[in-house]
């Protein structure tokens, strides 16, 4: 599957009502530490195709940025990549902390 790009609420809502566990990165399209923590979190989900991974561009869904931080309790960063399991957070981070290895270490 690799990764999916996420536009609106009912989306989400769809994803996090059907998987029990899936990654989530919020992607700033304007930031370089963004665009490299975009490169890991792609890595991941190239090697992992069995988890689901999606994410959303800040730039076009704000909205969706801000309902996941509101339902989840976890300040907006961007970037920022969340591990979602059974409809809780179990870890998230941001800016240089996410990379590909963080991300595997956290999705078992």
């Amino acid at each position: 599957m690799a990764k999916q790009l996420i536009q609106s609420e009912e989306e989400f809502k769809s994803i996090a009502e059907k998987e029990d566990k899936f990654v989530f990165f919020k992607h700033s399209l304007t930031c370089p530490i963004s665009q490299a923590a975009f490169h890991e979190f792609d890595a991941f989900a190239d090697k992992h195709e069995e988890v689901p991974a999606y994410y959303l561009q800040i730039q076009e869904s704000r909205p969706l940025s801000n309902f996941i931080a509101e339902t989840y309790g976890v300040k907006h960063e961007s970037p920022q990549v969340f591990v979602i399991q059974n409809g809780e957070v179990k870890w998230h981070t941001s800016h240089s902390q996410i990379t590909e290895n963080s991300i595997e270490q956290h999705i078992s």
